[in-house]
């Protein structure tokens, strides 16, 4: 019979090993219903705490709990008239009711009928049904409140300091966009610069190679020459005076003027299919040098090396030495059509 209360409560919906406890603890349907019904808002492990101590001293004193096919003796509850099947039906419900005063009964209980059973059966599933309606109602109230809980006010309005205005934040991110703008024209000018001392050193270089070759060549000229003079028995011919090979080969070790020295840088402007040349003073504004050499609108100037484009209302302000221009430049102008 308790196999298939068992089976019962388990179709029932309720965990296994709690339907397991409630018929050991009831030894019948009904019991177990009520049992469970008196459970249902603690856990597992609450269940397990509070009946373990109370089934040892049950099995300790009156025996195991009823199993199937033994014959049952009643137990009455002079408190309240409730009968039970088991000594362990009895002190559960006296660890549940406080009630103390039990006697044996020679009535037996009779088991439910299978009407009785689904009644008590269709009266737990709606109580369990109105219970887990009640807490998804609860969690649904719970979930609209936090939507529409207001969120927090910033904190500079509740010190009491007004937001900028976004004119404000406009120039302040123009402002750090062209510092940007600045800093990496400085940067390429840097780098021109460098490319340009490095290109210097190379043609300095190469002019002391030459220099070295040429004196060379002359001291094997005139040693071949004074060889074939004393080979034909007459004096060699007068050699150059020391002092005109000085030039020759202090000239090895000159190197170029830095662009800091010049005054003055030469531009070779490009208009399309004419070209000029001209001289200007390295404090010379690249728009003064726009207005001067065409009547036109110049838009843009613009270096092939190093690449380089320098546009009107952005760049006419800088002048041909911080433009990196000294001391010449060769640069295509590009005029409003």
């Amino acid at each position: 019979m308790a196999s298939s209360d068992l089976e019962v409560l388990v179709d029932m919906g309720f965990e296994r090993e709690r339907a397991e406890m409630a018929v050991k603890r009831s030894g019948g349907l009904q019991g177990a219903l009520e049992w469970l019904e008196q459970n249902q808002d603690k856990s597992l492990d609450e269940v397990k705490a509070e009946t373990a101590p109370a089934a040892a001293a049950a099995e300790a004193e009156d025996g195991p709990a009823l199993k199937p096919g033994e014959e049952a003796r009643s137990l009455v509850c002079n408190e309240c008239d409730k009968k039970f099947k088991s000594h362990a039906q009895a002190e559960f419900h006296a660890s549940k009711t406080e009630h103390v005063d039990f006697s044996e009964s020679t009535e037996e209980i009779a088991a439910l009928t299978e009407e009785q059973k689904k009644a008590k059966l269709e009266e737990l599933r709606l109580r369990l049904a109105e219970k887990r309606s009640g807490q998804s109602a609860e969690d649904k109230e719970i979930t609209k409140r936090n939507e529409v809980r207001p969120s927090p006010t910033p904190l500079s309005n509740c010190m009491g300091l007004k937001q900028p205005s976004k004119a404000i934040r406009r120039k302040a991110t123009k402002e750090t966009q062209d510092l940007k703008e600045n800093l990496q024209r400085k940067e390429q000018l840097k780098l021109a610069d460098a490319k340009r001392r490095e290109k210097q050193a190379e043609l300095d270089a190469k002019q002391r190679i030459r220099a070295k070759i040429q004196a060379d060549k002359e001291e094997r000229r005139l040693k071949a020459e004074k060889e074939k003079a004393q080979r034909e028995g007459r004096a060699p011919a007068a050699a150059s005076p020391p002092e005109a090979s000085v030039p020759v080969a202090a000239a090895g070790p000159t190197t170029s003027k830095p662009a800091s020295a010049y005054t003055e840088t030469r531009l070779r402007l490009q208009f399309g299919s004419r070209t000029a040349t001209q001289s200007f003073p390295v404090t010379t504004t690249l728009g003064e040098v726009a207005s001067s050499v065409t009547s036109s609108v110049v838009e843009s100037f613009e270096q092939n090396y190093p690449k380089k484009k320098f546009r009107r209302g952005v760049d006419f302000d800088q002048t041909l030495k911080d433009a990196g221009l000294v001391p010449s430049a060769v640069l295509v102008v590009e005029e409003r059509a």
